[in-house]
């Protein structure tokens, strides 16, 4: 544990923090990767959501999603951010850490994800794995990093990497009867 951050799963009431989190680290920009249009519409991967808490205060996040990275089953980490005024101090990785250990606890094959390999690679993500794999978009393809938990996870895996998790169920707002006017 880093000192006063308790990871933990993330839960509703902190979607709002969460939000304003990624626009401030990311800002407008992050709703054109093309890693988000991997999440467009879809729900993370079940259980393995997460964030950084400083008391009460949420000052990081990752998340993963359910992806097919050319017909070999697999997650997308992303995106992670820690608070800026909170950076430096390994929030970040524990966030990353937990992320994969509990992927790797519920029988999950690979990760991929789109980064910096200096950045990654600490946690054992390469680009080895994803030669014959296309992002949506035009990303770099040394960026695209992949790790695999079950060996042989991505052997094979050509093609694009296509969303696969659940979709965000639809709201339907009941329509009201018109007020005639008397």
């Amino acid at each position: 544990m880093v000192h006063g951050i308790t990871i933990r799963q993330e839960r509703l009431r902190d979607i709002e923090a969460r939000e304003i989190l990624l626009d401030d680290a990311f800002g407008e920009a992050r709703f054109t990767k093309s890693s988000q249009r991997l999440r467009d519409g879809r729900l993370p991967a079940d259980g393995l959501s997460f964030v950084a808490c400083e008391g009460a205060r949420v000052v990081g996040t990752v998340r993963l999603w359910s992806v097919s990275c050319g017909g070999r089953d697999a997650l997308l980490l992303g995106p992670m951010a820690v608070a800026d005024d909170c950076r430096s101090r390994g929030i970040g990785a524990k966030l990353i850490g937990r992320a994969l250990r509990e992927a790797r606890r519920r029988g999950h094959g690979a990760v991929v994800l789109v980064g910096d390999a200096a950045y990654y690679g600490r946690f054992g993500f390469s680009n080895a794995r994803t030669h014959g794999l296309r992002m949506p978009g035009k990303p770099e393809p040394e960026r695209l990093l992949a790790i695999q938990f079950v060996p042989g996870a991505l052997d094979g895996a050509h093609g694009a990497i296509i969303a696969t998790g659940t979709t965000v169920p639809e709201i339907t707002v009941p329509s009201r009867p018109l007020r005639h006017a008397a």
